[in-house]
């Protein structure tokens, strides 16, 4: 092989390895398997690639990489780029974004979750939290209120509530144990085993999640109204990495955001048109409380966990009462279509 020959075959090479090291690759840890709470994630990562040519991929694993609870921690320490995870699971650490998971704010669909996220995480306070664990909010996984399945004779009545172990954490928990429940932060991953072996009674979740983890399938009843609240579960990326992508692909992972988003969205509502024939299905007792079991739950738990955790976050520094009153003034702007 002449001078020449060897040139041209360096140079080939040489320009081989500029593409490889010019393509972006980034890891995604979310946890159980793939449903109605991981499409928006699903989503962004063939929006970008559609994008970017194939330059700026995605691989998403799902518990591969972390733990659901130790998420956030990886993200600080760029373990990967992007990560999801659920306030009620750590609330020391994202203390902020728990004012979303308060019972009772009033939330009637998924575009109202969507809207009250959005704005409590543009807030200064939320980004600086999240800033000291070298994180960036990208976007919510919008949950309807949460309901309960359980297990034996229905609980369709508040004194029912008094000693029931149920899985139910952050706000939602608060609320059950005011009432007399034993909440329990079991993980999502770990519900339908403490449901089996009897370490819940019952089991409070979205409804993807009550059929993603099973525990539709231990249940005799499931409550169709009594709407105690919901989680937050925010989709994080490490800010050095974002820091770190070039301006198209930038914009490439920015304006597909709001898309996968409305891919969630449609998705998700199509889970819930069929809601009603899966508990047919499956032979579960839809439970209805009284208007009077609501408003005594209600007025039990709304407004002494949303004071006390005012003045919680007052105490260290927060802005409560303005993070608060955010939630409840872009609530009603949603509500109004302003």
């Amino acid at each position: 092989m002449n001078k020449y020959t060897l040139g041209a075959v360096a140079g080939a090479l040489t320009c081989t390895f500029a593409l490889e090291a010019a393509a972006t690759e980034w890891n995604v840890s979310v946890w159980g398997k793939r449903r109605a709470f991981t499409e928006h994630v699903e989503k962004l990562a063939e929006l970008v690639s559609e994008k970017t040519n194939g330059e700026f991929t995605m691989n998403i694993s799902y518990g591969g990489l972390s733990k659901n609870r130790e998420n956030l921690d990886g993200i600080s320490i760029g373990a990967f780029e992007i990560a999801q995870f659920c306030a009620g699971y750590h609330p020391d650490k994202n203390r902020v974004i728990t004012v979303l998971e308060l019972p009772f704010l009033g939330v009637e669909n998924l575009e109202q979750e969507v809207a009250v996220s959005n704005a409590v995480y543009a807030h200064p306070a939320a980004v600086d939290e999240m800033a000291q664990w070298n994180a960036k909010l990208l976007m919510t996984s919008p949950m309807p209120q949460y309901n309960i399945v359980g297990t034996g004779e229905p609980r369709d009545e508040l004194a029912e509530f008094d000693g029931m172990r149920v899985r139910a954490t952050g706000g939602i928990g608060e609320a059950f144990e005011l009432v007399g429940a034993v909440p329990t932060s079991v993980t999502s991953a770990e519900a339908y085993q403490a449901m089996e072996s009897g370490v819940v009674d019952t089991v409070a979740f979205a409804q993807h999640a009550h059929l993603s983890f099973g525990t539709i399938n231990q249940a005799d009843w499931w409550t169709a109204n009594l709407n105690p609240g919901t989680v937050n579960c925010p989709v994080v990326v490490n800010i050095d990495a974002y820091d770190s992508l070039s301006d198209a692909e930038r914009e490439a992972l920015d304006s597909s955001v709001s898309e996968a988003i409305d891919h969630y969205l449609v998705n998700y509502g199509e889970l819930l048109k069929r809601w009603d024939t899966v508990l047919e299905e499956k032979g579960v007792e839809k439970v209805m409380l009284s208007e009077k079991a609501i408003a005594d739950f209600r007025a039990k738990a709304a407004a002494p966990i949303r004071d006390a955790w005012i003045a919680d976050m007052e105490s260290q520094g927060l802005p409560g009462q303005d993070l608060y009153d955010l939630v409840e003034k872009t609530l009603a702007e949603a509500k109004s279509g302003s």
